[in-house]
């Protein structure tokens, strides 16, 4: 069924006049400031800021991604790791009235939802901003209800900074429940449950907190397949849908036990982060189980995973794991190919780290051994770290203390848990909302940097060379790319020079859009190439670079000031990472 909503949905907008793109990678591309693309926005943000789209100003897609600052809500009903967004976006083209009609229109007409379980919110107003009246009155132009229209102060989106473009959002409930449906709306109510969200940008923030009207407004929604899914097949638990239903069977297969109230929560989690492990370690940028970054989150989800097999006494050195992937890859393949052109990436990455992880946790049996050597209560902090270090679960250390008669300080624990989660929170926010904010001048100097290195790398090493992965901040560049062997001296100076020489000769980057094709023909650096749209952006540093790329990009190499290398490593095996500086 999650096919079909998908294929429905993007079928209704491409009646609706908007061109299909293709879902960016789970890994971003021009977004460095995140490690994933947490929302289906977060890819066009540079067009949503004002950047020609080459495939016009109406669009939809499906976009992965993932989020992990509520990892531990996952093993409830409704909350995923890696989840898909349908999304529908207007460039400064249409706008409320088309945007809300559109969306009643897909749930009532092509999905057949009742009116009747419908309900919205709208933004209530502020000091600066009037209250959004104007979508009410559509919502209810359309059939909805009055007294199933909230007026909420969150429904509001703006940039980090607190600057720039914002607007109110309108975001879509369904009542999820056989009982009687509530006469007057509660968004806290649990039974109703949040499908769609419709932004819409339509003021400008200025320094000094003035608020201004832009002159190109834009819509842009997200909704989740999985919520919609299990509307669409009447089940209360996304676990239980179609979109899960083989990975359960296989759990309960494995474990020997059966999917209810009892081994629900644990065999959700095992659902859910195997899915999520396929999508990040089948990304192209083939990221691997490490202590920073993506590779820390995929090696976090591949041991909570390991962790809760454990608890349904599965056996951990069977196959489990790789069967559960290959299900996945299977039903995600036909939407996503570089899963089965990664196929063999993403079975190692989990049979490597369960090994990895199985010496892990001798060595913590061996430090809670040690803790409790003199038959001492375990207290918060041993406990945290037996957690954060080994992987222990609180459940494990329970269980192993009372064996020894000995007592574990739970309540402390929680207490280092909860500021462990907090600063979680916290990081991933700051991290969003950068991201929100991103395209800085220096940020676009080290994008542009980026491609010189490209190039460079072509000549110093040989043409196989290639971008695998980059990360950007204000401060520093990082990129990845295929290398056998550790760069000499010799040759992270020319490759040094060769950018150097490329800024010092004032080079004018040249921008262009042009068929797919074509860009292939001109010899424009791609990867992947079947994941772009017909329409792509090429951008040329004539005599040095010409690459397909979303951008954004300095006007002239001069801008860049100097390019210095300041660190060449090793990022996993048969991949190198320069660090370097613009000065």
């Amino acid at each position: 069924m999650s096919k079909n909503v998908k294929d429905l949905y993007l079928d209704f907008f491409k009646s609706k006049g908007h061109a299909i793109i293709p879902s960016s990678p789970i890994i971003p591309e021009n977004d460095p400031t995140v490690l994933f693309n947490t929302a289906g926005m977060q890819p066009l943000i540079p067009y949503l800021m004002g950047e020609k789209h080459p495939l016009g100003t109406r669009l939809a897609d499906v976009q992965k991604c993932f989020r992990s600052n509520d990892l531990d809500s996952i093993g409830d009903k409704t909350h995923h790791t890696f989840f898909e967004m349908l999304g529908n976006w207007s460039l400064g083209d249409y706008f409320k009235k088309e945007a809300i009609t559109w969306s009643f229109e897909f749930l009532t007409d092509t999905l057949s939802f009742p009116v009747e379980k419908l309900a919205v919110t709208v933004f209530k107003g502020n000091n600066l901003v009037p209250q959004d009246d104007e979508s009410a009155d559509i919502w209810k132009s359309l059939g909805i209800n009055p007294n199933h229209i909230a007026y909420l102060s969150d429904n509001w989106w703006a940039l980090g900074s607190g600057t720039g473009p914002c607007g109110p959002d309108t975001e879509i409930f369904y009542f999820r429940s056989n009982d009687e449906i509530p006469e007057k709306f509660d968004p806290e109510d649990s039974r109703w449950v949040e499908i769609w969200n419709n932004v819409f940008t339509q003021y400008n923030v200025l320094e000094g907190g003035k608020v201004e009207q832009l002159k190109h407004k834009n819509v842009d929604t997200g909704m989740g397949v999985e919520r919609v899914t299990a509307i669409l097949e009447g089940v209360d638990d996304n676990y239980k849908t179609s979109i899960f239903k083989d990975a359960i069977k296989k759990i309960e297969e494995v474990s020997n036990k059966k999917y209810d109230d009892n081994t629900a929560h644990d065999m959700r989690i095992i659902a859910d982060h195997i899915r999520a492990i396929v999508i990040i370690a089948g990304d192209n940028a083939l990221i691997k189980p490490s202590n920073t970054d993506q590779g820390y989150i995929l090696r976090r989800l591949i041991r909570r995973a390991i962790r809760y097999a454990r608890k349904l006494d599965i056996k951990i050195d069977s196959n489990w794991d790789t069967e559960l992937a290959e299900i996945y890859i299977k039903e995600y393949g036909t939407y996503y190919p570089e899963l089965i052109t990664n196929h063999d990436a993403i079975i190692e990455v989990l049979t490597n780290e369960k090994i990895k992880f199985n010496r892990t946790l001798e060595k913590g049996l061996k430090e809670f051994e040690k803790f409790t050597k003199d038959n001492k209560d375990i207290d918060a902090l041993s406990a945290f770290h037996l957690y954060d270090t080994y992987g222990f679960p609180i459940e494990l250390t329970e269980e192993l203390a009372l064996e020894k008669g000995l007592k574990v300080d739970l309540e402390g624990f929680k207490e280092k848990f909860k500021e462990h989660q907090e600063k979680s929170r916290m990081n991933s926010g700051v991290r969003f909302k950068g991201g929100l904010a991103g395209n800085s001048a220096m940020n676009i100097k080290y994008h542009t940097a980026t491609h010189l290195l490209n190039a460079a790398l072509k000549k110093v090493i040989g043409p196989e060379s290639h971008q695998m992965g980059s990360n950007i901040t204000d401060e520093r560049m990082r990129f990845d790319f295929p290398c056998d062997h550790k760069l000499t001296p010799e040759e992270l100076k020319q490759a040094e020079d060769m950018v150097n020489g490329w800024i010092k000769d004032a080079i004018p980057v040249e921008c262009q859009e042009m068929k797919k094709e074509d860009a292939v023909k001109e010899g424009a650096e791609h990867e992947f190439i079947e994941r772009y749209p017909a329409i792509v952006t090429v951008y040329t540093i004539p005599g040095a670079s010409k690459e397909i790329c979303g951008g954004p990009h300095v006007k002239n190499t001069s801008e860049l000031g100097h390019f210095k290398i300041v660190k060449e490593e090793s990022s996993s095996a048969g991949v190198r990472r320069i660090k370097a500086v613009l000065e």
